[in-house]
């Protein structure tokens, strides 16, 4: 597919949640009605994993991110970072994620997520594959190992951002692009806000993380891909630029980070 074509490309998708297991059917078709081409699945446990990497089998344009979400890090086993790595062999698996740090829950201590963590990036430089960061009140931890562990070779996605533009400048350098979602629509969100005008176009993608953090005005309601139009158009308003040259750069920066043709 050219890009050109104003079509859009969500890079963070949960259509293998409970919240989609009645009506994935229509939500793929509504996504497709509204331009939006491609979409990435992402599995961060065995079971999101497993239905990850069944949507990727059935819909053309469905690609997946298979890792461990930190929340469940005390639960991943050798055997659990062994499959994953056997599955990214596969030519939808686009990248390694989400993984990162989230020091919000309790669940995992905050020394096993970074070990997790650790062990991920590590991972996608073996395996060649981008990295998408899930990032919960961590963020100088995140970027001191990204640092450490030399994730800049594979680089990734700072997935639904909402850090600072400082921030996010310092993770560009990083070799990451920095993925804006539904809070950017929101009417209070300074931070998204000036993050998106002070990214440059060339670094940023756009992704709904459906079915959570639906856009104004659905804020509240179950999120879906088709949404991810209205992340486009507002940040199309912030920076003021055509929505086509939204909807076209972020669908090649998400080509060239996927490495899809």
């Amino acid at each position: 597919m050219k890009t050109g074509d104003n079509m859009l490309f969500d890079t963070h998708v949960h259509l293998n949640a409970d919240q989609f297991q009645e009506d994935i059917e229509e939500v793929v078709v509504r996504a497709q009605k509204a331009g939006v081409t491609r979409m990435v699945v992402v599995g961060f446990d065995r079971l999101t994993i497993e239905r990850a990497m069944d949507l990727i089998e059935r819909y053309d344009g469905l690609y997946a991110a298979i890792g461990w979400h930190p929340v469940d890090a005390i639960d991943m086993r050798d055997a659990d970072l062994a499959w994953i790595k056997e599955l990214a062999l596969h030519p939808k698996v686009v990248a390694i994620g989400e993984t990162g740090l989230d020091y919000h829950w309790d669940k995992s201590p905050k020394d096993i997520q970074k070990d997790v963590f650790r062990r991920q990036i590590q991972l996608a430089k073996k395996v060649k594959l981008p990295i998408v960061i899930h990032n919960r009140e961590a963020t100088q931890d995140i970027v001191d190992i990204l640092k450490e562990e030399g994730a800049e070779e594979v680089g990734g996605i700072m997935h639904c951002f909402s850090g600072s533009a400082e921030t996010a400048l310092e993770c560009i350098k990083m070799n990451f692009y920095i993925s804006l979602g539904g809070p950017v629509t929101f009417k209070n969100a300074k931070k998204p806000k000036e993050v998106a005008i002070a990214v440059p176009l060339d670094k940023l993608l756009i992704e709904t993380d459906c079915p959570y953090l639906a856009p104004h005005p659905y804020r509240g309601k179950r999120n879906e891909p088709a949404y991810v139009k209205l992340v486009a158009e507002e940040i199309a308003v912030l920076k003021e630029c055509s929505y086509e040259e939204v909807a076209d750069a972020t669908m090649k920066n998400a080509q060239t980070l996927f490495q899809i043709d």
